[in-house]
């Protein structure tokens, strides 16, 4: 069928309560087609887009769909009675989702938790993994605009569901129709009903859990403290900012330090859920205007750290005070590896560093870690972009020995200590944030002058990305041409600098200056890399889950100037490359 006949098989079957909405639509031709041409696509990220009606949108018959593939994947892995645990975040309709949700798979006969309220990313992992449950769903469009919603899947280890196994997913979704999805009744659809319960039977396979599972996951964070005798000293007169950003952090992060003895003040205005994320353009830590209010809050109370997670709680911006006093608010490469340095050095203090540690990042992040992790004595490890990577070389260690997982971070935001989660954790990473500032003010220091040691030491490294939006149907095919036409006319210099090799992660090859090739040992990706020397590198892939190619640019010199004005050079050089 073509996007008009989809329309009206729509208008014909959706729920009276949506007749204005499509009525809207059936008036606007373009949006039509916008809507109703091609599916939300799902994937090893699963689903991710705007909510409203239409196959291409976030919506309770799409969500119905996705779940009835989840729940016929389950029975063939006669795996019902393990079950599915369901989270989700503070967005716009995420417990509708999730409820939804539970309901299609409760009418398959697949056992089902839903968590009673609000919970992150790294608290659906650990249940998953706690429960041994065969699945795991996350309601939640992470850092993007209020407008969106998303439906991530994880596997029976917790981290997000395998490509072999997300294939046979899509396989049954794609056999599925959007109308008739079987649903369980429930004793209730209000959110407020549940909210506060603990191993409550909403029906006979749905159960609702909260206090049960959560203080199991507390206790495994506890064990994660590196400077008790540092926090004592300091936790309770350091000043601390927090900022959920509105978002399911609140409960967990403040429940950690309140626990560790570490005084946080927290942002009022962003302390409560809100759907629409009304304090901030976007819910993102990633940008600094997202902790402009912390800031605002910190310069009132002489903090020394703000910190800030994202609406499901798995990425954590800071800001910290520079020399001269001013709030900086620093990168996700520099957090990582703030945080990494952090873990690495109290470990060996405490006689805590075993001979096989070992740190995972993916390759879109600084290299800059590799050369702290090299005085330490800890091998790096490098994986495609997707923190469910990191997972898989948690899993593949602890059944080998091989190494030991020390920490595992990306550019973008998330981090992770400790292997009770398999994808990022920004209740543990601003856990460690505090903790590091404690352990700073405790030897008469702050974090800004840790992270100044360490560039008068390893170097001044500067790392950027910028996103090129295609928006459009045709936005896909924008960003395969631009690929397409990259790898046939790779750059031959960057910024002034020989190109020493290009790493094509579609191929698996490496091909070096000189015409030698070398097999990169990494999944197949669409991604090219550029290795400019000393460190240096740039890279371009499409985003996994929007219609954006990304542009990765990482250098270093003895001096920020230096540093950033190679930068510059090599991101507009690589920008016009791709876009001419």
């Amino acid at each position: 069928m073509d996007y008009k006949d989809t329309f009206k098989l729509w208008q014909s079957k959706v729920d009276g309560k949506y007749e204005g909405e499509m009525k809207a639509i059936a008036a606007d031709e373009k949006e039509m087609k916008e809507r109703f041409s091609l599916p939300l696509a799902f994937g090893t990220a699963g689903m991710r887009g705007t909510i409203g009606m239409g196959i291409a949108n976030m919506n309770e018959y799409t969500v119905a769909r996705a779940t009835e593939g989840l729940a016929k994947f389950i029975i063939d892995e006669k795996a019902e009675d393990r079950g599915v645990l369901i989270s989700y975040d503070t967005r716009r309709m995420s417990f509708e989702f999730a409820l939804t949700a539970a309901r299609v798979l409760g009418a398959f006969g697949v056992k089902v938790y839903i968590y009673e309220d609000v919970r992150p990313v790294p608290m659906c992992s650990f249940g998953v993994r706690y429960l041994g449950c065969k699945a795991g769903i996350m309601i939640t469009a992470s850092h993007n605009p209020k407008e969106y919603n998303g439906y991530k899947v994880y596997g029976e280890d917790g981290a997000q569901m395998s490509p072999e196994s997300t294939a046979r997913v899509v396989a049954y979704i794609e056999k599925g129709d959007y109308f008739g999805v079987p649903r369980q009744d429930v004793a209730t659809e209000k959110h407020a009903d549940i909210a506060g319960k603990d191993n409550f039977a909403l029906s006979d396979k749905i159960t609702v859990i909260g206090k049960c599972v959560d203080e199991k996951y507390y206790a495994e964070l506890s064990k994660l403290s590196l400077s008790p005798k540092e926090v004592a000293q300091v936790g309770a007169s350091i000043r601390i900012v927090y900022s959920p950003l509105h978002g399911s952090g609140w409960k967990p992060v403040t429940t950690m330090l309140a626990r560790m003895g570490i005084n946080v003040d927290v942002v009022e205005e962003q302390k409560l859920p809100d759907p629409e994320f009304s304090t901030v353009t976007m819910p993102n830590p990633e940008q600094p205007e997202a902790l402009a209010l912390g800031i605002k809050l910190a310069d009132r109370t002489g903090s020394d750290i703000v910190i800030g997670t994202d609406p499901d709680c798995d990425r954590m911006g800071i800001a910290v005070r520079d020399r001269e006093g001013k709030f900086v608010t620093l990168t996700g490469n520099q957090i990582g590896s703030l945080l990494m340095d952090y873990v690495l050095g109290r470990c060996k203090e405490r006689g805590e560093l075993p001979e096989n540690a070992a740190v995972v990042k993916t390759i879109v992040t600084s290299r800059f870690a590799n050369r702290i992790a090299k005085d330490y004595g800890a091998k790096v490890y490098d994986v495609l972009t997707g923190f469910k990577f990191i997972g898989e070389k948690i899993k593949e260690w602890e059944g080998n020995g091989h190494r030991t997982f020390m920490f595992g971070f990306e550019e973008s935001y998330g981090y992770l200590r400790g292997t009770h989660s398999r994808d990022k954790d920004a209740v543990v990473a601003a856990m460690l944030a505090a903790e590091l500032a404690c352990y700073q003010k405790a030897h008469g220091k702050t974090v800004y002058d840790r992270l100044k040691e360490l560039w008068d030491k390893y170097g001044y490294f500067t790392e950027t990305s910028k996103s090129l939006t295609f928006k459009g149907l045709d936005g896909m095919e924008k960003m395969a041409s631009i690929m397409e036409k990259l790898r046939k006319n790779a750059p031959v210099s960057l910024g002034g600098m020989d190109v020493k090799s290009v790493s094509d992660y579609s191929s698996s090859v490496k091909l070096y200056k000189d015409g030698k090739k070398e097999l990169i040992n990494l999944p197949k990706a669409n991604v090219l890399k550029y290795d400019l020397g000393g460190d240096m590198w740039a890279c371009v892939r499409p985003s996994g889950t929007e219609p954006k190619l990304k542009i990765y640019v990482s250098t270093v010199a003895d001096n920020a100037e230096e540093s950033r004005a190679l930068n510059k050079k090599i991101q507009e050089e690589l920008e016009k490359e791709a876009t001419e």
